[in-house]
């Protein structure tokens, strides 16, 4: 088998537990690249908060391209322009910040690469991700917001225990209308129902000419089941969930040990 692309989420995979690209990885990536093999990084962040690590590994330039907000955006990696944009608008906005309020559960709205939240007492988890992802954190109330704008996803968020048991008040036709996904014990994401990292891949590579069966997938999280569900090579995390694991084709290491480069190692 001739891997030609490989995707690979951000946190709990590409990243260690401190946010950093360890060497091996790097090296492996580096040896990927030399072979001609396409690197795509496909994370749940905005762009700003995957911007860093492009820079990092050298793929922003030209003709890389890169997945941000669990595939409702491709981005050109040099230049963060967009080749997809499966996005919701402000009517869907205002379903999840009244259902929000109902259940009992704070919601921050990404619009590209910035941050809104209308609950005055913002979340401490809204805080961590705009620290994490680079992304301008705005407080606005729902009757100052612009009805013309257009969000990549939006979050649930609160204290695992809280989120949890706000989820199972979420009514089922909002799982038919949308793409719920939970991708850490206190976020709740909200796509539209076109967005995914498995759709997000396939364009990438249709765009470049590249069968499914030389693909690999990498990730750690269920917001990363449908790009690993998708590709010819399917690896899960050591420190994958359960469901990731299920559907894999290999197991490597966790993002402790290194486990993307064991991966890119293996199979090529």
């Amino acid at each position: 088998m001739s891997i030609e692309l490989i995707a690979i989420d951000l946190d709990g995979t590409l990243l260690n537990e401190s946010h950093q690209i360890t060497s091996p990885v790097k090296q492996a990536i580096h040896h990927a690249r030399k072979q001609g093999i396409h690197i795509v990084l496909a994370s749940g962040r905005p762009f700003t908060g995957i911007q860093r690590y492009l820079q990092e590994l050298g793929l922003n330039e030209t003709g890389s391209y890169c997945i941000s907000n669990n595939g409702s955006v491709v981005h050109q990696a040099n230049d963060g322009e967009h080749l997809l944009e499966n996005l919701l608008d402000f009517e869907d906005y205002l379903f999840f910040e009244s259902l929000s309020r109902e259940i009992g559960v704070h919601l921050h709205a990404l619009e590209f690469n910035k941050i809104y939240t209308a609950n005055r007492d913002i979340s401490p988890y809204t805080v961590r991700e705009a620290f994490l992802t680079d992304t301008s954190l705005i407080y606005c109330p729902v009757d100052e917001m612009d009805d013309e704008m257009c969000f990549t996803k939006l979050m649930m968020i609160d204290h695992p225990s809280i989120l949890s048991d706000a989820i199972n008040f979420i009514p089922a036709d909002a799982y038919e209308h949308y793409t719920l996904m939970q991708s850490s014990p206190y976020f709740l994401e909200i796509l539209n129902k076109k967005a995914n990292k498995g759709t997000a891949v396939k364009i990438i590579a249709d765009h470049l000419g590249i069968t499914r069966d030389k693909i690999m997938c990498i990730g750690d999280h269920n917001n990363d089941l449908a790009m690993i569900e998708f590709a010819g090579v399917g690896v899960a995390m050591g420190n994958a969930e359960q469901s990731v694991k299920d559907i894999a084709q290999f197991i490597t290491a966790t993002n402790e040990q290194d486990g993307v480069a064991i991966a890119i190692n293996k199979f090529l």
